[in-house]
């Protein structure tokens, strides 16, 4: 009859009220939009200021008409097709993020799956061996590895050249399972199968198909294939590993359900310049069309990524200031590139998925939504670290043609299908300054647990104040335990937020 509330998914429920306190929240990300929707729950007067004209932070859909300013580089604005869009920010949500799921569930954000690894995916390494310059399906060079492995260690075992302490009957049944893993025959020799693919797929009639020779696994080694950029770690890292989901239209769609349940209580083009600690609240100054403002609240919640902290005059403690200006972020880009038509899926028979390069590129991720519709946009790279240096370093038209240079060595589709495109380079994205917080175990201590507790009357969120760092569940998960440590301070409660599943 409606009369019993549903249980939530990831139970949150302070006692006490927040009301008469004023809690000022900089930032509309992620994590301060999610701060300021459980605090108002609470009771709490809430102010959030975004020095953006867009709220989501990093949790960004570039869309037509969305505007990007880098340093160096000035304004950028999107002229991809109406209801077209690529996610500049996060695009997965591992399904153990129960929080990021419980939000999405809440805020009705609905979301469909996302495909990650594609073994219809391609593998280009630059180079000069015998496999270099040339794109090969995942999936041949992942059974083929496979099979050489488990022929050099099923030959091992057997001919007692592995020392393990098993019995004879232990090591047969190794045996027999590194034979069906890797696909040997009855010698423990690895042959070519079906795994691997066709040259002639099997159809009616007599069409049995053909099979293709298996990569040579020297030629694979002189060629890069096993080179770090094409290691499959990612596809075993835990926060990757299936299954993944995604906003169904864009991951700014979270965002936006904040924002629709926040309305006035967020402040746009709103820059912060100063904040000021005191004994009995904090002042911030901030400026917005028009002109300088200041705000004076009981308690604040800062989520501004350091780097641009670190710009910002404030009167933190030494141990908080020096973790400011010295928390480094990965330098990080990606490029969407808007295409006439689906050609890789079309030509390719790719939906989804990651091809892997060792150039520039680095990735290129194909869209797990819309398949078998008419335009699409494609990440023509996603790069980090000194690669992303560099190619930050190029004009939006040079990254361009960059993404269209690399890409089209394994897409010769490219040039004739192209349209537009619109490049972001996070480390020089004004108000980021980086795409997340990288830390070291030392710093983990000396930088990070300093930020954990509040600077008097500033608490610190965001996903640099979580070990989920680069997710959104690092932002959420932050938010709460924040708003949990803020509300027992003003209740006089002992509620911490519990370690749930993140």
């Amino acid at each position: 009859m409606g009369l019993i509330p549903a249980a939530p998914v990831h139970e949150f429920r302070p006692e006490g009220s927040g009301e008469g306190k004023h809690i000022l929240i900089l930032g509309a990300g992620l994590a301060g939009m999610a701060a300021g929707y459980e605090l108002t729950k609470l009771g709490y007067n809430c102010t959030i200021l975004e020095a953006r004209d867009r709220v989501g932070g990093r949790c960004w859909s570039v869309r037509k008409g969305a505007v990007n300013e880098e340093t160096g580089q000035g304004q950028h604005k999107a002229a991809f097709d109406e209801g077209l869009y690529f996610n500049a920010g996060p695009s997965r949500i591992p399904h153990h993020h129960g929080l990021t799921l419980h939000y999405c569930k809440e805020l009705g954000v609905p979301i469909q799956v996302y495909n990650n690894v594609n073994e219809n995916a391609y593998y280009f390494s630059e180079g000069k061996g015998p496999l270099s310059n040339r794109r090969i399906r995942v999936r041949e060079v992942h059974n083929d590895m496979r099979g050489w492995m488990a022929e050099l260690l099923a030959k091992g075992l057997d001919g007692g050249k592995v020392e393990m302490a098993m019995s004879r009957e232990d090591t047969l049944k190794v045996i027999e399972y590194l034979r069906a893993e890797g696909g040997l025959d009855i010698d423990k020799l690895y042959k070519a199968s079906a795994r691997r693919g066709y040259i002639e797929s099997p159809g009616p009639g007599d069409r049995e198909g053909r099979l293709g020779d298996p990569l040579a696994l020297a030629a694979m080694l002189q060629s890069g294939l096993l080179d770090p950029d094409f290691y499959n770690v990612a596809e075993y890292t835990y926060e990757l590993q299936g299954t993944l989901f995604q906003a169904v239209g864009g991951m700014d769609r979270i965002a936006a359900a904040f924002q629709q349940r926040l309305g006035r209580l967020i402040h746009l083009n709103a820059e912060v310049s100063s904040i000021r600690n005191s004994d009995d609240g904090v002042k911030v100054v901030y400026r917005d069309g028009a002109g300088d403002k200041s705000l004076l609240a009981d308690l604040c919640i800062c989520t501004i990524p350091l780097p641009v902290l670190s710009n910002i005059d404030h009167n933190f403690s030494s141990d908080v200031s020096r973790a400011i200006d010295s928390v480094v972020y990965m330098n990080t880009g990606k490029i969407g590139l808007q295409f006439k038509r689906r050609f890789w899926e079309e030509d390719d028979g790719i939906y989804g998925g990651i091809t892997h390069t060792n150039n520039q590129l680095t990735q290129l991720f194909y869209p797990s939504n819309d398949y078998l519709s008419g335009k699409g946009i494609l990440i023509g790279y996603y790069n980090f670290n000194d690669k992303a240096v560099a190619t930050g370093n190029l004009s939006y038209r040079q990254r361009e043609e960059l993404a269209l240079d690399k890409g089209s060595q394994i897409h010769p589709q490219y040039r004739q299908e192209f349209e537009t495109s619109f490049a972001v380079s996070w480390h020089k994205t004004k108000y980021s300054l980086g795409g997340w917080a990288l830390y070291s175990p030392e710093e983990r201590q000396s930088l990070y647990k300093p930020m954990l507790q509040p600077d008097r009357q500033v608490y610190f969120a965001g996903e640099h104040m979580t070990y989920l760092n680069a997710w959104m569940a690092g932002a959420l998960e932050s938010a709460r335990s924040v708003v949990a440590a803020l509300h027992s301070r003003v209740t006089g409660q002992r509620f911490s937020y519990p370690a749930l599943g993140s």
